[in-house]
């Protein structure tokens, strides 16, 4: 069963604990300020990712398991193109042959992982992600300010087949996607021409898995996730030049499948 308050050990004690508002769909929404990107397709045909200097962090490990850092721009999986080959498994399975990815992150997501270290212990976590019993936070930067302090996105995912590899928010093709979100806190930060860039910092918590899930929900928000190139988060003023993709894998808790102790790992947010 999916877990039902995600944020109970984050919320600031100064912050309300009102109900969380449950946001009905809105097409007009993120639609109006943030469209997504056209002619996705060509980019993915010809697309290349550039090199990725830094390495993983092993932070646990044992004859099961290993809990990682993926850095930003590192595919999890690597691509049909052979100048794709870099991945993080290829590079783990150098050091644990026959490792496996329980999950994925996207290509610019940093942040945490579990990996398994053999087919056993890949089913039983497998498990635990289909049964929603992993809980997932992550930490985002998105572009303006949020209204409400905490909040529920409720808006079903399907493919666009017309602007693969992007993602639709489709309440009659798509798939059920729910995504709590946790603002912690507003600021502004220079922009071009020395014009304040309004950002909100929220804990995002995916109550189901689907692909592209946070960073469509952010758009269809109205607030996307700053330097999303796929929705909406280089089109404001002062935001063109982003770095990196602002969203990192802070917390991953789940059951050691053998142990049966509870596993809850935390990184930093390096943004």
């Amino acid at each position: 069963m999916p877990v039902q308050h995600p944020f109970a050990s984050l919320r600031p004690r100064h912050q309300a604990r009102g109900p969380a508002r449950q946001l009905a769909k809105n097409p007009l929404l993120s639609a109006a300020t943030f469209p997504p990107v056209s002619l996705m397709s060509a980019i993915v045909d010809t697309f290349i990712a550039p090199p990725c200097h830094e390495q993983i962090e092993i932070l646990y490990q044992d004859e099961h398991l290993a809990i990682i850092n993926k850095p930003t721009g590192l595919l999890s999986l690597s691509g049909k193109n052979p100048q794709n080959l870099d991945s993080v498994h290829h590079r783990l399975v150098q050091l644990f042959p026959g490792c496996t990815l329980v999950h994925r992150l996207d290509f610019g997501t940093s942040g945490l992982m579990v990996i398994a270290l053999n087919k056993a212990i890949n089913a039983a976590l497998c498990q635990q992600f289909s049964q929603r019993t992993v809980t997932k936070l992550y930490s985002a930067l998105l572009c303006g300010h949020l209204h409400e302090n905490e909040g529920i996105i409720n808006a079903a995912i399907a493919r666009d087949p017309a602007l693969f590899p992007l993602m639709t928010i489709c309440a009659d093709q798509g798939k059920p996607a729910c995504s709590h979100y946790l603002v912690v806190e507003r600021f502004y930060q220079p922009g071009k021409g020395g014009t304040p860039l309004p950002l909100t910092r929220v804990t995002l918590a995916p109550q189901t898995g689907r692909t592209h899930q946070l960073r469509i929900h952010c758009q269809w928000l109205g607030h996307p996730i700053l330097g999303c190139d796929l929705y909406g988060g280089r089109q404001l003023p002062g935001t063109e030049q982003t770095s990196r993709l602002m969203l990192h894998a802070s917390a991953l808790h789940f059951v050691h499948p053998v142990s049966g102790e509870a596993i809850n790992a935390r990184h930093p947010c390096p943004f």
